[in-house]
């Protein structure tokens, strides 16, 4: 993995939050907390796990090792949680793009909440945190259709042809 090819990925990433975001924008904030019976109950809960997971990883990668969640995770407000991912998505664009071939395989070691200690090279959970926001993406996409709401696409390669024309 390149440096060009972790901006890419933050590019992505927050390109697409941004889209599920919209996407959310015209749910009540009834069915924003709905328990779907999905991996995390609710469009706001997997929202909040994964502005939690992107905080979290963030922090780690500065040499900090958090024990619990924050509390501004709790919101049930749709656009406050909404604003707190728009930031870390920046910080994160910000953070990749400082870093260097080296910088990618020097080893990252952090606890994770339970205390456990845990080290890769530093490109590992670059990779895999692009991923993980993926995969909660595409469920909040199901959850969205469930309650009757229009989803929007959020493909890798939708990105890129938008890239390409400038308007991703």
């Amino acid at each position: 993995m390149t440096p060009e090819d972790c901006r890419l990925l933050f590019d992505f990433n927050a390109w697409a939050n941004r889209r599920i975001l919209d996407g959310c924008d015209t749910l009540t904030a009834e069915q924003f907390t709905r328990d779907l019976q999905s991996s995390f109950p609710s469009i706001r809960d997997t929202l909040a796990h994964i502005t939690g997971a992107e905080w979290i990883w963030n922090e780690r990668w500065h040499g900090v090792s958090p024990t619990a969640p924050p509390d501004w995770l709790k919101t049930d407000d749709r656009v406050a949680l909404g604003e707190r991912l728009g930031a870390i998505d920046r910080q994160l664009i910000e953070y990749v793009a400082s870093l260097t071939a080296a910088d990618l395989e020097r080893v990252c070691e952090y606890r994770n909440l339970s205390g456990q200690s845990s080290a890769q090279p530093l490109w590992q959970p670059i990779q895999h945190l692009a991923n993980h926001g993926s995969y909660h993406r595409g469920q909040i996409v199901t959850m969205l259709r469930q309650l009757g709401a229009q989803p929007p696409h959020t493909d890798l390669i939708l990105f890129y042809r938008e890239r390409e024309k400038g308007t991703a």
